[in-house]
């Protein structure tokens, strides 16, 4: 498989790989939270699943060339959470999605990667137009697509539960800005 974004990115504080299953456990701290999953997964997971989810992070690289990424902290290479490209099959558009385990939030990691991705998918996929959607009640999600430049564009119909799409700058407004 041929990716079409880089297998790894870096900011100040942080490095984004390409999920593998050996991030698996790390990553279980987040999916077995009740309270961090709440508008994700929509409950917290078992071994099992989490790690049935990790294989789906991994295999979304292998269908589409691109994917979510583990976020590692530069100074310690804990892992954080994850943030990257979605593109399930029951998606309405390609996304960025993120999450952290709870207690890294609020200290602008999530932001932080969420501009990396920006950067990289303008870079790398400029033709592609991303979303990100947020069940409505998820006000901090809502705070950080606003803090990294999406926009409130509609809320739809989503499993059950009203969701907003908030759109991601245009690859050319990107573009402009990293000059």
């Amino acid at each position: 498989m041929e990716f079409k974004i880089p297998q790894q990115l870096e900011t100040e504080r942080l490095v984004l790989e390409k999920i593998t299953i050996d991030h698996w456990q790390p990553l279980h701290r987040y999916y077995a939270d009740e309270e961090g999953t709440r508008y994700t997964t929509g409950k917290s997971l078992t071994e099992g699943e989490s790690w049935r989810l990790v294989a789906a992070l991994i295999g979304h690289w292998e269908i589409h060339g691109y994917g979510p990424y583990v976020l590692r902290r530069r100074s310690d290479s804990e892992v954080l959470g994850v943030c990257g490209l979605w593109y399930p099959g029951d998606w309405p558009e390609p996304e960025i999605k993120w999450a952290l385990i709870n207690e890294f939030a609020g200290q602008g990691y999530a932001s932080e990667a969420t501009r990396a991705v920006q950067r990289s998918a303008a870079a790398h996929l400029p033709q592609q137009r991303l979303i990100s959607l947020i069940v409505a009640e998820n006000h901090a999600s809502v705070r950080l697509a606003e803090a990294v430049g999406a926009r409130f564009e509609r809320s739809m119909a989503f499993r059950g539960k009203t969701a907003q799409i908030y759109r991601h700058p245009e690859p050319e407004t990107l573009a402009t800005e990293m000059e």
